[in-house]
């Protein structure tokens, strides 16, 4: 066994042999090691489905690719990976379950993933063992099935050998050291004793320049080796056998081929046929985490006791579903872990704090995510970034706040949430409250309904003082829910009047030193701003792309405050420490940089009244000149008081009105909310909340990172031509400029249907042909019609273009427009007083 190697891949699931292959097809000496047997963790009981569905633009194409690499590995390897292509029903018993799959139909469209719709007559006329009376449609994808686990792991394996990588079995990983060039590896030989894998005293050492860890049910053992956080814990998965149904038999036997997995998502199971019977895999209420610390020693292959009466439901609404079953006996019974994460999404990239060290952990996909997995992480690793956007599985899109209680029971809520409606304006109630602002009370009593970002509670809009507590979750839809005209209000008071944001959440880092300048001239594109004053730039990656956002307000010569999105402080926090490693590894002076997130609150105040608001409670020696143009002017910082609060105030707003960031510290946050809200009285200023601030932002063209704003695309893509400094030297600047104008960032006003709004999911379309897709959507209370942002073919950005948005299976009219449409000279945010 070779002892150097360029990668080292720990874990030999699907998901480590997906790596490992696509590593060693890349042409990197590849190792991958794996503690007990290939496929002895949760491969072994997978049953096996390729779901193509998934709202998720990046885990859609993991999916996709990995369904597509499956069927080619036999032609590859010899080796048949039992890919059994039966297609895929999901079945809908609900016309809002309809509504799902005609949004999802968008999100395929965009990712080039084949679907149908079938009505119940058509499903009953293909599969007539199904009951479809009750039914209103269904989506069908004809190109996947199921595939044997096993079989797909080890042909990924005996391509990765194919391919040169070394494939090494009963070797457990002890200790993990980095040297400053490379990782030494301490493993242990593991041997058989009385049915157990025990470890045998002999240590070999690995040297490899990167490791993967794919080590699933035992992340939270590969979290503790490495000192960081993995919210990857495994949730306990029934799924039971039945024997033979005579009826299944006989359809089987004049010729029938076999039924497609049949889901009935509104019952919360799957079906698929498994000789002559039936598997049944429910999503029930009460799954229980395992190994929230831990996998006991004597935990190989093995399986939990199985719980019948916890899926009692979801067994007699298969049996309502398949009549035939009702009298076939159960042949066998499964119950063992799956890893989840509180999002339901893996862990997929550089660990954070850590250099050349990946993560694949917490699939609870598994089986259909592994080679796409492999495809996409091994594009990171050996190129510098994926083809497709990886950030929204980045790990580290969890902060250090989160503990294994908080993994642990978000990852129970999310295994019973697989069936659950997914409506974008979702939000899922376990460990909630967790991260609260000081007003968080005050909130509640104004009538805020609250979403979650980073753990942190932020009011998405405030409904009726005397609304019930399940007001939001009814609330909830794939068109206008009853939350939409709070939304509309809290949005037109912006722009009549004045609106109050609670943006505690924003990220937050100070970085100074003697060598702060000359570190972010180069880490961001655009000129730094001049002490007092405040610039947007952006950090890129090496290829190029955008990795962050940053608005830099400049405190001093060497003193900066950046300020970036609220639901990337860790992501953002880790890029800025290990570019300042870099800058000082190269020879740079001294820099320091942190997290000061949770010491400032902020609030922002915007609206023409903003300013007549702010001048009721400002203490200066001239107060009527202190929030002039002259004094300060907009784009700029300036301290201020306010009552009794210092306040670092910005002028800026994200709505695109006259306003002010108001940085304060974080103690005295519900003193000058009370403040702000009694002087605000006569001026008719309202709460306001995430949903209408997102719709103001988009009548402004403000991109947002995660949206329009990703590494999938540069800043000239995104049309940030005037925050990009080309005279100066700056990470990621030949590769932008290599790189050209692939697609362009657009601006749409959308004649839509009259009961829904787009979420930035669509297909843009022009003679049915696929030209681009929106990445924000919304509705436009400057313009009374829908809004969206998204990209395009650069020969279609022109203002005027016309085009056509896909929204339930309709295309609607949409128009490209000038950037920032409403108020393009920026005359309402200038304007003095």
């Amino acid at each position: 066994m070779k002892t150097h190697v360029k990668a080292l891949v720990v874990g030999g699931g699907a998901v480590g042999c997906g790596v490992a292959y696509h590593l060693a097809k890349a042409g990197w000496g590849t190792l991958l090691v794996e503690r007990d047997e290939l496929t002895s963790g949760s491969t072994w009981h997978a049953a096996g489905l390729l779901p193509l569905f998934n709202m998720s633009y990046a885990t859609t194409h993991i999916h996709k690719y990995s369904v597509d690499f499956y069927k080619s590995l036999e032609a590859e390897t010899g080796l048949n990976a039992g890919f059994a292509v039966v297609g895929n029903l999901r079945m809908a018993q609900t016309d809002e379950r309809m509504d799902e799959y005609m949004l999802y139909s968008s999100v395929a469209e965009t990712a080039g993933v084949y679907h149908e719709f079938l009505t119940p007559a058509q499903m009953k006329d293909r599969w007539p063992l199904l009951r479809t009376d009750d039914l209103k449609g269904a989506l069908f994808h004809p190109q996947d099935g199921y595939i044997n686990p096993a079989d797909v792991t080890q042909a990924m394996a005996k391509g990765a050998r194919q391919h040169g990588a070394e494939i090494a079995r009963k070797l457990q990983v002890n200790a993990y050291r980095w040297t400053g060039s490379e990782w030494v590896v301490t493993l242990e030989r593991m041997v058989d004793k009385g049915g157990n894998l025990v470890g045998s005293g002999e240590e070999i050492e690995i040297h490899a320049e990167h490791v993967v860890t794919c080590t699933g049910n035992h992340a939270q053992r590969t979290a503790r080796l490495l000192g960081i956080k993995i919210p990857a814990i495994p949730v306990e998965h029934q799924f039971i056998v039945t024997e033979p149904d005579p009826a299944l038999v006989k359809w089987r036997a004049e010729g029938n081929s076999e039924h497609p997995v049949l889901r009935d998502a509104d019952a919360k199971w799957y079906v698929r046929e498994e000789r002559g019977g039936w598997i049944l895999g429910p999503y029930e209420r009460n799954a229980p985490a395992r190994f929230s610390y831990d996998v006991p020693e004597s935990f190989r292959a093995d399986l939990f006791q199985l719980d019948l009466e916890r899926i009692e439901e979801e067994y007699m609404s298969m049996i309502h579903r398949l009549p035939s079953s009702e009298e076939v006996g159960l042949k066998d019974d499964f119950n063992g872990p799956i890893c989840y994460t509180p999002d339901g999404n893996p862990l997929v990239g550089p660990a954070p704090g850590l250099r050349n060290m990946w993560l694949a952990e917490g699939f609870s996909f598994g089986i259909t995510a592994a080679g796409g997995t492999g495809y996409y992480l091994a594009q990171l690793m050996t190129q510098g970034e994926a083809e497709i956007d990886m950030a929204s599985l980045d790990p580290k899109r969890y902060g250090s706040w989160m503990t294994t209680e908080y993994a642990a029971r978000k990852n129970e809520e999310c295994y019973e949430h697989v069936f659950i409606l997914h409506h974008p304006d979702e939000e899922r109630a376990a460990c909630r409250p967790l991260r609260t602002a000081p007003n968080y009370d005050r909130q509640i009593a104004a009538g805020a309904q609250m979403g979650q970002v980073n753990g942190w509670e932020r009011p998405n809009y405030y409904g009726p003082l005397d609304a019930p507590a399940s007001f939001d979750h009814d609330s909830r839809s794939f068109r206008r829910g009853a939350w939409w005209d709070y939304a509309k209000s809290e949005a037109a008071a912006i722009r009549e009047t004045a609106g109050l944001i609670d943006a505690t959440a924003f990220t937050k880092h100070l970085v100074r030193g003697p060598g702060a300048t000359a570190f972010l001239d180069r880490f961001t594109c655009n000129k730094l701003p001049k002490t007092g004053r405040i610039n947007l730039t952006y950090a890129l990656t090496k290829a190029g792309t955008t990795r962050t956002e940053y608005t830099i307000v400049r405190l001093g010569e060497d003193e900066y405050y950046l300020i970036s999105a609220g639901a990337w402080t860790d992501y953002d926090g880790d890029f800025l420490r290990q570019s300042i490693e870099d800058f000082r590894t190269e020879g740079g002076e001294y820099v320091e940089c942190h997290d000061i997130t949770t010491q400032w609150g902020v609030f922002a105040l915007a609206g023409p009244n903003a300013r007549a608001i702010l001048a009721e409670i400002v203490k200066d020696a001239q107060p009527e000149t202190v929030l002039s143009n002259k004094r300060f002017p907009w784009l700029s910082m300036r301290n201020i008081e306010l009552g009794m609060c210092p306040v670092r105030a910005v002028r800026v707003a994200y709505t695109g009105e006259l306003g002010w960031e108001l940085h304060h510290p974080i103690e005295m946050s519900r003193y000058l909310w009370d403040l702000l809200i009694k002087a605000g009285e006569k001026h008719d200023l309202k709460l306001v909340g995430a949903r209408a601030q997102n719709w103001l932002r988009q009548e402004k063209s403000y991109r947002a990172f995660g949206n329009e704003l990703g590494r999938d695309a540069t800043p000239q893509e995104a049309g940030l031509d005037r925050f990009i400094d080309l005279s100066k030297d700056f990470t990621g600047k030949s590769a932008m400029l290599d790189t050209g104008i692939r697609s362009k960032c657009v601006t749409l006003l959308i004649d839509g249907p009259a009961d829904a709004d787009p979420w930035g999911k669509e297909a843009l379309l022009l003679n049915d042909e696929k030209v681009g897709r929106l990445t924000s959507g919304g509705y436009s209370v400057a313009f009374g019609q829908q809004i969206g942002m998204g990209y395009v073919r650069p020969d279609l950005a022109e203002p005027g273009t016309r085009l056509k948005v896909k929204m339930f299976l309709k295309e609607w009219d949409a128009v490209v427009t000038e950037d920032s449409p409403y108020d393009p000279t920026n005359a309402r945010i200038r304007i003095d007083g």
